[in-house]
């Protein structure tokens, strides 16, 4: 196998996005960051780089550790990196957040602090 292997296609290939058009789309929309710098499509991914995949609000931050260049099976693409992603909130937490209906316009001045207040991101 080469030395290095396009970051759009390793993406696709160890399925962290389900299409590599997808990935070549997240990698275009900077949702791709390789070694902390923001990836084009064609940014050469080599063993023992960290990248940062920001998708569905999620961020998934994976250390590459076999170049894979075809799509593989979830069991062998499991292998191809090491994940030191964040663990997800507690489902309490994730239950206290408001979730604003749909159509309700903008968060006005208030609710955006009372949001902020909630996640934590308050100076008080």
């Amino acid at each position: 196998m080469s030395g290095s292997v396009r970051a759009d296609s390793w993406t696709w290939s160890v399925r962290l996005f389900k299409t590599r058009s997808a990935a070549a789309s997240a990698c275009r929309a900077g949702h791709v960051k390789v070694d902390g710098v923001t990836a084009k499509p064609s940014t050469p991914v080599t063993i023992g780089t960290e990248v940062r995949v920001r998708a569905h609000g999620v961020e998934k931050i994976v250390e590459v550790t076999q170049l894979v260049n075809k799509r593989v099976g979830a069991p062998i693409a499991a292998t191809a990196y090491i994940d030191h992603s964040p663990p997800p909130p507690p489902k309490e937490i994730l239950a206290a957040i408001p979730i604003r209906d749909r159509g309700a316009g903008r968060p006005t001045k208030k609710d955006r602090r009372e949001l902020d207040r909630i996640r934590g991101f308050s100076e008080d």
